[in-house]
């Protein structure tokens, strides 16, 4: 059986990818290409009681985590960031990234890998690297909607503006960032090996991302605001129909990333009834940030979407009874505006003790509705609800190596033991708090706290509401010559992820390979 990295060796991306790093090698000499490489050896063991490990020692940590009671990881990484060629028109990054692990979906984990060259504002990006969330305390909130740091990262080529760019001539009123990306996920024989040919599982898909932000108003009051999406299409679903095991292949070729990029189109299969091709989902986020001597405030939403229905909150409701997509009357639903996450970030600067207050509320409940109804000859009403956020009937949803790809409050498919790749909760209303601070220059803490109420799902609703207390305290010491140790506890009680505590040990050494 092919390990992940053999795999991924077999990939154009990842034989490419070696040899850029090869000429980086040999030409490093002549252009510096070896100064400020950063490096970083990491050991980390985890022990818990219970079924699990606890949510808050294993989220969000871009998927180099286990859900398994006992496990750790020895971890190495060597990276030459953009940054150190700040002063010049033109830059070059390279990283990698590797872990040999234990208690995880694999022994081998190549987390990042790639090269990447900025000419003045714009990067571009070929390999797997991890990303920031935007918007978010990326250590307090409890994660985007969308374009999340909960799952490993996938190997793509990435075009972006990662920073503000002032818009000439606006006094600095007027400010844009955003990428895109098209990418493949790297989980195939995962999702084979963990649903044994009981759910549905695809091979050889892609992802496609993108997102733009526009920061508007002085410096010390701001308003953000962004639009993040993201396509899951092509390669072969392979499920259960009607008794019998099939594979089906999802439409492919340049006319499927264009679809991808530019929603239209069907998937295979579709007939009266068609929906755009591929899986389509995103967020519109929004942040408005007061930034004054002594503190910062930003209170910042998260609207998610998996179609128009909820994208918009506006659906076409004027079809003639008796002939099928016949427009007849201006006449729209318009949808609840019920789902959002909703949160504010305070930062003291003045306070060492205590520096930043995260506190964020969930709601997910709505889903533009409970009923789902296509207009028929008969019937002309058209409802656009039960739109089962993270899930597809066609691709195994938003995740990747059983982590959601988004926010962890959504269920990961890695907790499911009826090799179903699904969220099998995605109903909820959750409260999250987190806080951090520095005590003195070299202690640092961090703590969450998370209540949720969940509903599963509208397809399959639990019987009654189950309720999950999260929480996480965490404490790091920097010691001299780049070494420094983290202990973190970790505990779940209730019904949703069950009753689990453990705790956490990390030894990482970093420092300059290179000046």
């Amino acid at each position: 059986m092919r390990t992940e990295w053999q795999s991924w060796l077999l990939k154009p991306y990842g034989l490419f990818l070696i040899l850029v790093m090869y000429s980086l090698t040999v030409s490093a000499q002549k252009r510096s290409l070896i100064d400020s490489l950063y490096y970083c050896a990491e050991l980390q063991g985890t022990a818990a009681g219970g079924e699990y490990n606890p949510l808050w020692l294993n989220a969000n940590k871009y998927g180099l985590s286990s859900l398994k009671k006992t496990n750790g990881y020895v971890r190495v990484s060597l990276e030459r960031p953009l940054s150190v060629d700040k002063k010049r028109k033109w830059g070059i990054g390279y990283g990698v990234d590797l872990a040999f692990a234990g208690g995880f979906t694999s022994r081998f984990v190549l987390h990042q890998a790639y090269v990447e060259g900025r000419w003045l504002k714009g990067v571009l990006t070929v390999g797997a690297k991890t990303f920031p969330m935007e918007l978010k305390n990326m250590r307090l909130s409890s994660g985007s909607q969308a374009l999340g740091i909960n799952a490993r990262p996938v190997p793509q080529v990435r075009l972006a503006l990662p920073d503000y760019w002032h818009i000439p001539g606006l006094r600095g009123w007027l400010a844009l960032k955003g990428h895109i990306a098209f990418g493949k996920p790297t989980d195939d024989k995962w999702q084979e090996d963990f649903t044994q040919k009981v759910g549905k599982y695809t091979n050889n898909a892609l992802l496609h991302t993108k997102a733009g932000y526009l920061k508007i108003g002085p410096k010390n009051i701001t308003v953000e605001l962004g639009l993040e999406m993201a396509s899951q299409f092509g390669g072969e679903t392979h499920r259960n129909y009607q008794g019998k095991w099939q594979m089906v292949p999802n439409n492919s070729g340049i006319g499927a990333f264009w679809k991808a990029f530019i929603p239209g189109g069907s998937d295979k299969g579709e007939t009266v009834y068609q929906n755009a091709e591929g899986n389509i989902l995103g967020a519109w986020v929004m942040r408005f940030n007061i930034d004054q001597k002594t503190w910062n405030l930003g209170l910042y939403a998260d609207k998610y979407f998996e179609d128009h229905s909820s994208m918009f909150m506006l659906d076409y409701d004027g079809y003639e009874p008796g002939k099928l997509y016949v427009r007849k009357d201006n006449r729209y639903v318009l949808y609840d505006f019920k789902d959002w996450m909703l949160g504010a970030e305070l930062q003291l600067k003045t306070v060492d003790w205590l520096n930043r207050i995260v506190v964020e509320y969930l709601h997910t409940k709505y889903q533009s509705g409970p009923i789902y109804h296509d207009h028929t000859v008969n019937i002309a009403d058209h409802l656009g609800g039960t739109d089962s956020y993270y899930n597809h009937g066609i691709f195994t949803g938003w995740q990747h190596w059983g982590q959601v790809m988004g926010n962890p409050l959504y269920r990961s498919p890695l907790y499911n033991d009826n090799g179903q790749i699904s969220v099998e909760n995605n109903r909820f209303v959750a409260w999250h708090l987190g806080l951090s601070g520095e005590p003195i220059s070299t202690l640092a803490y961090r703590l969450l706290a998370t209540y949720q109420t969940g509903y599963g799902t509208y397809a399959s609703p639990y019987l009654s509401r189950r309720y999950n207390l999260s929480l996480l305290a965490e404490l790091s010491y920097q010691f001299p010559k780049g070494w420094s140790i983290t202990g973190a506890f970790g505990m779940d009680k209730g019904r949703l992820l069950g009753e689990n505590y453990g705790v956490q040990l990390t030894i990482a050494k970093r420092g300059i390979w290179a000046r």
